[in-house]
């Protein structure tokens, strides 16, 4: 009983429906979808603006889509109390010239369940990732546009996981920066949260099993030492929910030009989260530095 409790609340699919969208926000965008190379249909907002840079968005798991995060549904215990709503960076982004792609992972929003039917922290959705920039790489808008990823929590890991594959995301020429805010493996999360080891360890059976790996051996840290593009690491040094050193060992690996930003916020996981949309400003020099319009 305990393991199957666990184990939802990590690997359970669909747990956000989308709640907002691009039209609040006086955006031009259009509903999409495309295919994965496992034949799993991935569903988004292509959000247009200029044609010559556009950010592609890869969310958190789980409790997230898309649109972001809402805690209406979320139970008694929520970690944040109001909507952290992704539109309102993508409204800065389109502002500032840029198209956004904002996706729904598999299993999140309304795209379709995964071949793995849960949620794999990485390792499966990677394939949706490169599924996505390989989707606006061959628009035929945005052939010859400058990429920029913007991937948040489970979205870096997966990003992160993308270029450690052979055929991933290093055989796409067109992106051009990353930004990757509060990567965390599993593992690091549990120990974290505080879980006794009895229901981690019960937990981790059942997503085993699920899953057919055990989400505790899988990391992206190597992989990070994979990635071309200039980087920056985004954390919350009062985050509870992650080890720092962790981020640390992940930005060390990182073999390109690369910055760390370490806010000082409240004391959240999802604080950083929500800084991304309520102060966008701080952060996005990093794309407009390496993502100049082509001559």
């Amino acid at each position: 009983m305990f393991g199957n409790m666990i184990a939802n609340m990590m690997v359970k699919p669909f747990q956000s429906p989308l709640f907002d969208s691009p039209a609040n926000y006086g955006l031009e965008y259009e509903n999409v979808e495309f295919k994965a190379r496992d034949d799993v249909t991935i569903r988004g907002w292509l959000i247009k603006s200029g044609t010559d840079r556009v950010i592609i968005q890869s969310h958190f798991g789980v409790q997230c889509n898309r649109a972001g995060y809402s805690p209406d549904g979320k139970g008694l215990i929520k970690p944040w109390k109001q909507d952290i709503p992704f539109l309102r960076q993508a409204k800065y982004l389109s502002d500032n010239g840029y198209s956004v792609l904002m996706y729904d992972l598999r299993g999140h929003g309304e795209s379709d369940i995964g071949t793995t039917p849960w949620v794999s922290w990485g390792p499966e959705e990677a394939k949706h990732v490169i599924a996505a920039v390989d989707y606006i790489s061959k628009h035929p808008d945005y052939r010859d546009a400058s990429l920029g990823l913007l991937s948040i929590c489970m979205g870096s890991a997966s990003t992160t996981y993308a270029y450690g594959l052979d055929d991933g995301l290093r055989k796409y020429p067109g992106i051009k920066a990353m930004i990757a805010v509060q990567p965390l493996l599993y593992s690091y999360f549990v120990d974290a949260f505080g879980m006794p080891g009895f229901l981690q360890r019960a937990g981790s059976k059942v997503t085993a099993e699920r899953l057919g790996f055990d989400l505790n051996t899988r990391s992206f840290l190597p992989d990070a030492r994979q990635i071309t593009v200039p980087t920056m690491v985004v954390q919350n040094k009062n985050d509870p929910w992650t080890n720092l050193e962790m981020v640390k060992e992940y930005y060390d690996n990182l073999a390109v030009e690369k910055e760390m930003k370490w806010l000082d916020i409240e004391k959240s996981r999802f604080a950083a989260y929500d800084f991304v949309g309520r102060e966008p400003e701080k952060l996005f020099g990093w794309f407009d530095r390496h993502m100049m319009a082509k001559n």
